[in-house]
């Protein structure tokens, strides 16, 4: 039976606005004020730029000189791969190497790409275990060969399709033992798991607003005050020159909301997760024991694996399929492939943790958030033995037409 209303398990992609976001988005999208301009109403904009700064700093560990406001996820990744590493060009270090895990984000794995066409950058692919984790020994080994050459080592906190939380802190110890710049993507982290930024080596950190509450196209890139990437932006040297542009304050103060919020409740958050998740991996592997789940997993464990993330591997089927289905069963999930110029290509993530392609065709993410329920869980469980099946004769009619 199709519920009444549709089942939201994409929470990874984005998240549902709360309330008290919008309040304070809409209060200051009613005030007048540029926050560069000089009079009152520019001073006025300012103050809420800079209040909303250091709430967020306070609430993350860090100074608020060390804030830096971007539009989000992307952004924040491209200026630290290739701000740092233009920094490196520039001033003729030498450095012209990137270290970087194989199951990083687009955004950050296509600006390396870029550096590495269009300017002669080397990179060096981190491959980790069958879990999705990056062992530092593994970190610690290419650092022993190209620490001299390397300008960032960029590893995401935690990944966005298979929920693989990394040893952070250890690998950011390891880069600066070895005097390298370390990057690391927490966009799916805020709000899931402890984020000890003031206590961890890391020199850059990238985080969003959309995916903890906050709004879209609004974003922090946490830089240590001894980091200069070059800009990739020139105009009005907002935000320490490293990102010019007006300030959206009505964003900047829906973000210090959201991120106060996700780190006063990170924990009772992350206990309410685990619970929805485990029930749906749990429930999913009652119903077909070939089902394999993608990295870490042991009931209860928020530590190794995002609380809310659950990603299925569900053989003889196709994710696009299985996607498709559900949908029109009133379940709305993500298969966590990517989809390039139109493609539909196995996931880069799976594919780096050493799973066959055919095998990785048939993945399903569903990821939960505030607004889940187990009423939810109960809608998928229902809508998913029925998807599969279709999915599976599906697949082998089209085995036997060619």
């Amino acid at each position: 039976m199709v519920p009444d209303s549709p089942v939201y398990l994409d929470h990874a992609a984005t998240t549902s606005t709360l309330p008290e976001v919008i309040d304070a988005v809409v209060e200051q999208m009613g005030r007048l004020g540029n926050a560069s301009s000089l009079h009152g109403a520019g001073r006025t904009a300012r103050r809420v730029v800079e209040e909303s700064r250091e709430s967020i700093a306070a609430d993350l560990g860090v100074r608020p000189s060390e804030v830096i406001f971007t539009s989000g996820g992307t952004e924040s990744d491209n200026m630290s791969v290739k701000g740092t590493w233009f920094h490196h060009h520039e001033t003729g270090t030498g450095r012209t190497r990137l270290i970087v895990s194989g199951i990083e984000h687009h955004a950050v794995l296509d600006p390396v790409e870029h550096l590495v066409t269009e300017h002669g950058a080397q990179v060096t692919y981190l491959e980790p275990d069958a879990t999705g984790v990056v062992r530092p020994e593994t970190l610690e080994a290419a650092l022993q060969e190209h620490a001299s050459d390397t300008a960032l080592v960029s590893v995401m906190w935690a990944n966005n399709e298979v929920g693989t939380v990394q040893p952070i802190a250890e690998l950011a110890a390891l880069a600066r033992e070895h005097g390298v710049t370390f990057h690391s993507d927490a966009v799916q982290a805020l709000g899931q798991v402890a984020l000890p930024l003031g206590e961890v080596d890391a020199d850059l950190v990238t985080v969003t607003g959309h995916k903890i509450g906050g709004p879209m196209g609004v974003g922090l890139l946490i830089a240590g005050r001894d980091q200069n990437p070059v800009p990739l932006t020139h105009g009005g040297g907002q935000e320490r020159q490293l990102r010019s542009g007006t300030l959206d304050t009505p964003a900047i103060a829906g973000l210090a909301v959201a991120v106060r919020r996700a780190v006063a409740e990170q924990e009772i958050h992350a206990k309410t997760m685990i619970h929805l998740r485990d029930r749906i991996i749990q429930g999913a592997l009652d119903l077909d024991p070939t089902i394999q789940v993608s990295g870490p997993w042991e009931p209860g464990d928020g530590i190794r694996r995002l609380p809310a993330n659950a990603h299925l591997r569900v053989p003889d089927c196709d994710g696009d399929s299985l996607l498709y289905l559900l949908d029109a069963a009133g379940v709305q999930c993500s298969t966590g492939s990517a989809c390039q110029a139109g493609v539909p290509q196995p996931s880069h993530v799976l594919m780096a943790m050493g799973v066959d392609e055919p095998e990785a065709r048939g993945s399903l993410r569903l990821t939960l958030g505030r607004t889940s329920s187990d009423a939810d869980v109960d809608a998928l469980l229902e809508a998913l033995p029925g998807a599969i099946d279709r999915a599976r004769r599906a697949r082998g009619a089209t085995r036997k037409s060619s």
